[in-house]
């Protein structure tokens, strides 16, 4: 027997990303293989899910750092700072982002609200179409869901990021094994 909300949620989740338009990830894709190190940032739990996709971007063999760790270096005008936000608008991201784009990086928001203060200054801009208490979007259809908050965004983000990995490990050709090998080896 399965747990019964389970249809529920994954029929939510398949909704959301049956609407990703492929150039948009096409253009995610391309700034992050052109990017010389990758900065990821986000905030509470859209913050976890970032940090998941730095890891991964890190297993690939990339430079990769999430902003507010203690070793994350000076952004530079050939780098591109990730931003993950469903309303665009949390404060300490809204100014990540504008010193980034001063500083000449490149940057690329994923967000329920496209016309958010960041998504203005994004260069590449990739929604998802998912409810949060934080974002009122009267640009976009309603879209409602059964469980709290902004999960259904934050679930869907997990996903989309994963398959923008799967689809960068194999347009480098990097095998699961490579990546296994970077792993952390000091647990």
């Amino acid at each position: 027997m399965t747990v019964p909300e389970f249809p529920a949620i994954l029929g939510e989740l398949e909704g959301v990303l049956r609407e990703v338009e492929e150039t948009k990830v096409l253009a995610l894709e391309d700034r992050i293989s052109g990017a010389s190190r990758i900065y990821a940032a986000g905030a509470g739990r859209t913050g976890f899910v970032m940090r998941a996709f730095a890891m991964r971007l890190m297993h690939l063999g990339l430079e990769v750092h999430v902003v507010g760790e203690v070793t994350t270096p000076a952004i530079e005008g050939d780098d591109l700072l990730i931003i993950g936000s469903g309303s665009g608008e949390t404060p300490s991201l809204v100014a990540m982002a504008q010193r980034a784009r001063a500083i000449g990086a490149g940057l690329a928001l994923l967000t329920t609200r496209p016309a958010s203060s960041i998504g203005q200054l994004a260069q590449v801009l990739l929604p998802l179409d998912a409810p949060t208490p934080k974002a009122v979007r009267p640009e976009a259809r309603a879209r409602s869901s059964i469980q709290p908050m902004g999960s259904l965004f934050e679930q869907a983000l997990f996903i989309l990021l994963d398959a923008v990995v799967l689809r960068l490990a194999r347009e480098r050709g990097a095998s699961f094994e490579e990546m296994f090998a970077r792993h952390a080896n000091l647990e």
